[in-house]
Formats: C-alpha cells, sequence, structure tokens
C-alpha cells in the first residue's frame, strides 16, 4: 500500500476521532441547567433615623455656707527715727588732717633702672649615691664646676676634685638638671661663668 492509499484510510479515522472527541469535550465543558427555587425574602434592614435623646442625671450640687474668718490684725508699725547730722566738723572729731605737699614728677629727675644680680638657683636636686660605692662603703666629696646660660641651663660641667671616681658621673648628672635664674646685667640676662659647688658623699646610719 503507496502513500496515496495511507491518506484514503487513515483521513476518515482521524476525521471520526476528532469529531468525536470535539462531542465528548463539549458535554464536559456545558453545565446542566439548575432550575432557581423561589426567590428569597429580600433582606430588609432597617435604621432608625430617629436619635433618642437621652436624659443626663443632673447632680444638685449645692455649696456649704463658710463660716466667716475674721482677718489677722495688721503688725505694728515701728516709727523710723531720722538720723542726726553732725554739727561739728570733721577736723574736731578725728583731728586735723594734715596737709601733704603733692610730688612734682618731672621726666628729668626720675629714672627707672633694674638692680644687677648674679645667677640664683632654682632646682637643685642632690646626687644619686652610686650603687657600687654603697655596696663598697665608700664615703667621699666631689667639686665641680659649669657655667650658666642665659636661660638658667647648666653647661659645660666639669669634675675639679672627686674622692674616689665613682662619684664623678653622679655629680655631673645632678648638676645638669639644675635651672638657675639667670645673671642679669643692666637688665639683660647673660651666662655666668664658673660656678662651682661641693657634693659631699654620705652612707646613712
Amino acid at each position: 500500500m503507496g502513500t496515496l492509499g495511507r491518506l484514503l484510510v487513515g483521513g476518515p479515522i482521524a476525521a471520526f476521532v476528532t469529531i468525536a472527541l470535539f462531542v465528548i469535550m463539549y458535554n464536559l465543558i456545558i453545565p446542566d441547567e439548575v432550575e432557581l427555587g423561589e426567590e428569597s425574602d429580600a433582606l430588609r434592614i432597617s435604621i432608625n433615623d430617629e436619635v433618642a435623646e437621652v436624659e443626663a442625671r443632673r447632680r444638685d450640687t449645692t455649696i456649704d455656707d463658710v463660716d466667716q474668718v475674721d482677718p489677722p490684725p495688721p503688725p505694728p508699725q515701728i516709727e523710723r527715727q531720722a538720723a542726726e547730722q553732725p554739727t561739728e566738723g570733721l577736723d574736731t572729731i578725728v583731728g586735723q588732717i594734715p596737709e601733704f605737699d603733692a610730688p612734682q614728677l618731672a621726666s628729668d629727675s626720675v629714672s627707672f633702672s633694674v638692680s644687677d644680680r648674679d645667677a640664683q638657683p632654682l632646682v637643685r636636686i642632690e646626687p644619686q649615691y652610686p650603687p657600687r660605692a654603697a655596696e663598697r662603703g665608700v664615703e667621699g666629696t666631689c667639686a665641680v664646676r659649669f657655667d650658666v646660660t642665659p636661660d638658667g641651663t647648666p653647661t659645660n660641667v666639669q669634675i675639679l676634685t672627686c674622692s674616689s671616681s665613682m662619684f664623678e658621673r653622679a655629680s655631673i648628672r645632678a648638676v645638669e638638671r639644675w635651672r638657675y635664674n639667670p645673671k642679669i646685667e643692666d637688665g639683660i640676662p647673660v651666662a655666668r661663668r664658673g660656678v662651682e659647688t661641693q657634693f659631699n658623699f654620705q652612707l646613712a646610719d
């Protein structure tokens, strides 16, 4: 059987199947007729338009009579006496005030000058006892010389004499932490040279 024969046989069969499916689907989609019963009574909602007046109960209130209270008597008035002015003069009471002649200041006769002064110590810290000397029980003295700058800082610290070399470093470090009021000449701070001091290193008893 060729292709043409298949078309002649299969065409009517396919058309029949298609029509049958269409009828079945139509019956499934269309619902059965439903008979409606009697119409139900319409739901009636009535709203009362009239507003009922509510009488509020009023409570009769009365104010009890208040007993009349007499006000307190006013405070007594104190008579103020005016101070009497003294009839005597001020010189009679405290003595006569001496009269002084007003000083005559002239620009030529007045001069302001700042006195010169030497360097003065402000902060002096004692040297720390060297641990090695303390362990050995060594005591002694150490003399140093240094300069003071115009801002009051020690500089150029030198050892003059020292009974033990163990005291030299402690003496120099102590002087470097000192502070001075600088030396003043003609109102101007200047350097102070050759300041000498001596430290005594003694162990506590």
